[in-house]
């Protein structure tokens, strides 16, 4: 479990670099990391994602019976931000033992630009990495320019290709 203080990406570096003298005396609140509790933390991460904006497209495979079938393959790949008791960022990932997958980041609108994004998927690429995971995708629409940004800042590569879908049940 990994948690941080909020107020901002200078928040995160001096947690994560561990200079907290300077900061001590305000106190912000903590966030906190963990594994999804399913059936627990459902609902709020379902609310979570439904008001995440356009980049989170919430579908049949996001129905509780769905989730649960994920939960039986890699339970620790699907994480959560917590602070004071609520479900403030998710972020689901997937291993096939090839390649990793990225599902669904969200953080509540009001703590975004916190650094909590970032550390979900800091959490996230360690864990992939402790299983050996050697190159994680993710998709992201067109018009989500944030996300894209987002992504791009922590190294990720826009990569030509062309994405197809298909309804199998």
């Amino acid at each position: 479990m990994a948690s941080m203080a909020r107020g901002g990406s200078w928040w995160v570096r001096k947690m994560i670099e561990g200079d907290t003298h300077s900061t001590a005396a305000l106190q912000p609140p903590q966030v906190t990391l963990r594994t999804f509790s399913f059936p627990q933390d459902y609902s709020a991460v379902l609310e979570l994602w439904e008001q995440a904006g356009p980049g989170v497209h919430v579908g049949r495979s996001d129905q509780p019976e769905e989730i649960h079938k994920k939960l039986q393959r890699d339970p620790d790949l699907f994480l959560v931000a917590e602070m004071g008791g609520r479900i403030i960022g998710t972020v689901l990932g997937g291993y096939d033992g090839r390649r990793g997958i990225v599902y669904h980041l969200a953080v509540a609108l009001a703590y975004r630009q916190d650094g909590i994004g970032a550390l979900l998927m800091e959490e996230l690429e360690r864990r992939l990495q402790d299983r050996g995971c050697l190159k994680c995708y993710l998709l992201v629409t067109l018009d989500n320019q944030d996300s894209i940004h987002f992504y791009e800042k922590r190294g990720w590569q826009r990569m030509p290709l062309y994405i197809y879908g298909k309804e199998l049940l």
